[in-house]
């Protein structure tokens, strides 16, 4: 995974999972996906989308990007809906990897600060605290 999430900044020069979507040609739309829903990724014809929840906050939207692109490299022709009873409460497998390479991608240009805990590293990146469990 590791490998996987600095190719990619290494290729695209950029760790935000926006430019990195529309660089791998990955559609990337918004859409009200109601209230327990805040993102999915699917695959049609040969062409990949990632739909976000129109109704989050800019760092909510970022991670779901970010994780959604992790279903993208990581599991090919799995589509996976990221709904907060599976990420949160019974994470599974493929969800889990998701959640921890949006982690591993979002802060991996930022340094951490002498002595600065885990949660202020991941606050300073803007990972909502809900996450902050999966790094």
């Amino acid at each position: 995974m590791d490998d996987i999430v600095q190719g990619l900044i290494k290729r695209f020069k950029t760790n935000d999972p926006f430019i990195i979507a529309e660089r791998l040609n990955i559609k990337v739309w918004y859409s009200d996906l109601g209230k327990n829903t805040r993102g999915m990724y699917y695959r049609k014809l040969r062409r990949r989308f990632i739909v976000i929840n129109s109704d989050l906050s800019e760092p909510w939207m970022r991670f779901v990007c970010a994780h959604e692109l992790a279903h993208d490299r990581l599991h090919p022709g799995i589509s996976r809906f990221f709904l907060d009873e599976h990420s949160f409460f019974n994470a599974g497998k493929y969800e889990r990897q998701a959640n921890q390479f949006a982690i591993k991608l979002l802060t991996a240009t930022i340094e951490p600060e002498l002595e600065e805990t885990k949660e202020q590293l991941l606050r300073r990146c803007s990972i909502p605290p809900e996450l902050h469990s999966f790094m």
